[in-house]
């Protein structure tokens, strides 16, 4: 390899003015054994530039070719394939990847170390060595000029080496001395030949003067050793002392180790009794309380609450491991554990004879509430027991079997005692709806108002139900006085339920006030009890329910209700509050039924009582929710709801079909229908029971299906009216609906008010029209064949030329209708218009004076025709305009 290494450097890279300083004998790894040399080059010219050169032998003979040269600057990677195991591989990254093969796994390493010396001597960019041991890689390269140039082997190194700064300085001022040494390098180079010998001569004379002096140091070095020698025989012997000495020392560290090792065992086992003494024993006195503590009075409550408290905690200790095994933790173990049997016992069955005490003591004071609408106060009875509260919470973490028994007993006894009391605070409700004595027969007047009623929806459904009676009594359907009617209750309305003279304004009133003082009652009462429920108890009452919603009342088609109107409560509710609203639906189980029935009895007294309740209810709802959405006041109000709203449609849907059944007499005069007069009451109570609250929804849904029904039932009995004039009753009774929502200013009502006032204009006007008719018949048939000649063509001027309607026959027509016939006409149509209209809308008037307008029009078009188709004639009407006013107006007064 050294020989071809010198032909390369000699025919190759000298000519090119470079240094050969490494070199491979390769080939390309899966390709045909070609072989070739890379070798790592550098200029001999600065600045220095490195190479990498691939070569290799002429086909045509035994001489080397360079075929290829990479620039160092461009090696981006050298991958040596395995940094442990020999491996001939190794990959160059230039522009693209070289895989090469080495002929030994020497060359590739000795080559791999030139290539990371020269990146370390001359470039800046560093070059990435992968798979390369540590070995081959020199920790860094020393700066300074005099460094050797990297290269593979010491050949490179001794064939040229890089002067310092030193020796460069020495060079220039040797030459400066020889000013010929630059023209005559040979005579300079024997000069310093000359010059050297002489400084040899010199070393060695030096040499030779300095051997007595070296034989002298040499002597010295002598007896320098041998005090050494005595020295190391010192040391030895202290050595020997100084191990005995180690030895006692050692045996004295053991003995101290025990010593401390006993003191710590010592000091842990102290730490452990204490912790036991002090953690897991129980003072006499608690001892004592637990045992035989009066659990009536405050003192002795309190400290049965810390001894329970103590035991507990003494109980709850966190043992240490080991501790559990140790004999008389066992035992104080199996004592408190007797104790807290023994004094849990002992807590319920006082408990339990409180819960029965408290029975009895409550129904005892019943009497005093038997008159009164109010429900016993529950407060100081839960006052004595939050006493214990504490104590059921102690109860409730140790046994909560006894805890359970505890729970159940206490809504045994509460639930019948608060039935009774709910029960006989229900009683005095209806007996104060209904007016009658707890000594006499309940609800005796209810059966005689249901026959009496029951009479009353019979007239009305009869073929011929009298319209034309007196007033006194609504469900006879009176037509004749709007006031008495509207001062009455509607029987349409009640459902037929009750008699119209028990359903005035003081019964709705008094109702309303019992209803509320119910509910005022019930709420407090319910939620006093959950509330110390939740405390004597300790259950969680506030929790945050996240996502909660609440589903309200919805109406469903066919007027339907979904019965949703309970508290979405999220499906993972912690027991506890389920637990507690438990405890309240068995507690106040009787709550809905008797709610339920009220409402029931107070819809059979007024069905208009529903408006009451709805919004009463809504409001306790609303109250209730905002307070627990979940709770148990707000489930059960919530259900109630649901009926109050049902009883309410029911109403609603009610008054429409009797609305649909109504019947009419073919004798008299129809007028305002009851209905109509019905709505108007309706609406003005419901507006005023109705005034913000929070269900308005629902009223505005009932209005706009009531106030369509009156519509649709209107034009019903418009159509079938015999006596009066569709038209009469059309107008009359949408100008009365007009009127009341002008009144009420109903706002989800506006549209239908104006459709009221539209019917009301048309039939107006159609009245009018077909009442007037033709009060001039001849006349209007005269100039109705004028207009005809006009209409074939004939001009204006020239109609007098016909035969049939010359002046002379337009002055006959003209006489046949004097003043006198006129205002006879006019006072008959005045008599005929009296007698279709009803008293009650005082619509008369408007009527009249909307027939002498249409009158007037029909003769100004009369004297128009006059004027254009006989002009210059001097013919006009026997009668002015200003005796038709007149005419009208002494007719009017005269009636």
């Amino acid at each position: 390899m050294t020989a071809i290494k010198h032909a390369l450097q000699r025919d190759i890279f000298t000519p090119n003015d470079e240094r050969l300083l490494s070199i491979v004998n390769v080939c390309k790894a899966g390709k045909k054994k070609r072989n070739c040399f890379l070798c790592a080059t550098v200029t001999t010219e600065r600045p220095v530039q490195v190479n990498v050169v691939k070569v290799k032998k002429s086909d045509k003979g035994d001489f080397y070719k360079r075929q290829t040269a990479w620039a160092l600057r461009d090696l981006a990677v050298v991958d040596a394939k395995d940094a442990v195991k020999e491996n001939p591989e190794f990959d160059l990254h230039f522009d693209k990847v070289y895989k090469w093969v080495a002929s030994s796994t020497v060359e590739k390493n000795t080559f791999i170390s030139c290539i990371w010396k020269l990146n370390q001597r001359y470039l800046r960019k560093k070059i990435d060595f992968i798979n390369v041991s540590s070995q081959l890689l020199e920790e860094s390269v020393p700066s300074g000029e005099n460094q050797s140039v990297a290269g593979g082997d010491e050949e490179a190194v001794d064939e040229y080496q890089e002067l310092n700064a030193r020796e460069e300085q020495d060079i220039e001022i040797m030459m400066e001395g020889c000013e010929y040494a630059i023209s005559n390098a040979e005579a300079f180079a024997e000069k310093l030949s000359r010059e050297l010998q002489v400084l040899d001569g010199a070393n060695i004379q030096s040499i030779m003067a300095s051997e007595k002096q070296v034989n002298i140091l040499m002597k010295l070095l002598d007896e320098a050793l041998k005090e050494v020698d005595q020295i190391e025989l010192k040391l030895s012997s202290y050595e020997e002392m100084l191990q005995s000495v180690k030895e006692q020392m050692d045996q004295i560290s053991e003995s101290n180790h025990l010593i401390h090792l006993s003191n710590t065992n010592n000091v842990k086992l102290l730490s452990e009794i204490e912790f036991l003494v002090n953690h897991m024993d129980l003072a006499k006195g608690h001892i004592k309380a637990l045992q035989e503590g009066d659990l009536t009075s405050s003192r002795g409550i309190e400290a049965c609450t810390n001894a329970a408290d103590a035991l507990l905690q003494c109980m709850n200790v966190a043992l240490r491991p080991g501790h559990d095994m140790l004999h008389a933790v066992k035992q104080q173990q199996q004592r408190f554990s007797d104790l807290r049997e023994q004094f849990a016992r002992r807590l319920a069955s006082h408990l339990n004879s409180v819960f029965v005490q408290q029975g009895h003591d409550q129904s005892s004071t019943l009497a005093q509430h038997s008159v009164e609408l109010t429900l016993p106060n529950h407060h100081p009875f839960h006052r004595d027991l939050l006493r214990y509260a504490k104590l059921m919470e102690w109860l409730k973490n140790t046994d909560y079997g006894k805890y359970e028994g505890l729970t159940k007993n206490y809504m045994d006894y509460l639930s019948r005692l608060y039935e009774r009391e709910i029960k006989d605070f229900f009683e005095v409700a209806k007996i104060k709806m209904t007016g009658t004595t707890r000594e006499g027969k309940k609800f005796a007047t209810l059966p005689r108002k249901e026959s009496a009623v029951k009479q009353e929806t019979e007239s009305l459904h009869g073929s011929s139900g009298k319209l034309t009676g007196s007033t006194s009594s609504l469900n006879k359907l009176s037509v004749q006085s709007s006031g008495n009617r509207r001062s009455q209750s509607s029987s349409l309305l009640d459902m037929g339920n009750m008699s119209a003279s028990d359903l005035d304004v003081a019964d709705r009133t008094k109702f309303d006030k019992i209803f509320e003082q119910v509910l005022s009652e019930l709420e407090p009462l319910c939620l006093a009890e959950q509330d110390f429920i939740s405390k004597f108890f300790k259950l969680q009452q506030h929790q945050s329910i996240s996502g909660t919603t609440t589903n309200e009342v919805e109406e469903m088609d066919g007027g339907t209700l979904s019965r949703s109107y309970t508290s979405g409560v999220p499906q993972t509710i912690s027991s506890e509050k389920d637990m507690i609203r438990q405890m309240m639906t068995k507690i106040f189980r009787c709550i809905e039924p008797e709610l339920n029935n009220l409402i029931a009895l107070g819809d059979k007294i007024d069905s208009f009582n529903s408006l009451y309740m709805l919004v009463k209810m809504s409001h306790h709802v609303w109250t209730a929710q905002n307070v627990d959405p979940a709770s148990f006041l707000s489930t059960t109000l919530g259900n109630v709801l649901v009926t109050v709203k049902r009883n309410f449609d029911k109403c609603i849907s009610n008054q429409m079909k009797q609305m649909d059944e109504v019947k009419i007499s073919k004798k008299s005069k129809v007028g305002i229908l009851p209905f109509v007069a019905e709505f108007e009451e309706f609406a003005a109570l419901a507006e005023s029971i109705f005034k913000n609250a929070e269900r308005r929804g629902d009223l505005d849904k009932a209005y706009i299906k009531l106030i369509r029904a009156v519509f649709v039932s209107v034009e019903k009995v418009a159509n079938e009216s015999q006596k009066t004039p569709r038209d009469v009753v059309m107008m009359e009774n949408f100008h009365h609906i007009f009127a009341t929502l002008s009144r009420l200013k109903i706002s989800c009502l506006e549209a239908e008010k104006k459709e009221a006032k539209q019917k009301y204009t048309d039939h107006l006007q159609s009245y009018v029209i077909y009442s007037l008719g033709q009060p001039l018949e001849k006349l209007n048939h005269f100039f109705e064949g004028v207009e005809a000649r006009v209409a074939q063509g004939i001009r204006e001027e020239e109609v007098s030329y016909q035969l049939a309607f010359n002046k002379q026959e337009l002055r006959k027509v003209i006489k046949e209708y004097p003043g006198k016939e006129v205002k006879k006409g006019l006072d008959n149509l005045y008599k005929k218009v009296d007698k279709h209209l009803c008293e009650e809308e005082n619509l008369l008037q408007v009527v009249w004076h909307s027939m002498q307008d249409e009158f007037i029009r029909q003769y100004k078009h009369f004297e128009g025709l006059i004027a254009r188709c006989y002009p210059g004639s001097g013919i006009t009407m026997e009668f002015t305009i200003q005796d038709i006013l007149d005419y009208c107006s002494s007719i009017a007064q005269s009636h």
